[in-house]
């Protein structure tokens, strides 16, 4: 297993900061959101950027075990979305 050198290694290194930025930034917005739906969408930008953090990550240690665990949190990010929408505009997750 050889780890990304050069220049990929600091793009890579680049893209993780600012995708730990983004997922700070989403944080706030969970605590501080003024609506429910706001919360909501803030959550999905912090699985979807634990999903890239997951991806890069995997980049750039040549690893390929962190491509499944993004692939497991994307499916469960997706769904706990869906339940979570399907909850604030139903009142219930499954009929």
């Amino acid at each position: 297993m050889s780890e990304a050198t050069g220049l990929l290694a600091m793009v890579l290194e680049g893209g993780l900061l600012l995708a730990a930025l983004v997922t700070l930034a989403a944080s706030y917005r969970v605590i501080i959101g003024p609506t429910v739906p706001d919360r909501v969408v803030a959550l999905d930008v912090i699985a979807t950027n634990v999903v890239a953090i997951a991806l890069l990550y995997s980049m750039y240690t040549d690893s390929g075990f962190y491509v499944d665990v993004a692939v497991v949190l994307a499916i469960i990010g997706f769904i706990s979305t869906i339940a979570v929408s399907r909850f604030i505009t139903e009142g219930d997750i499954i009929r």
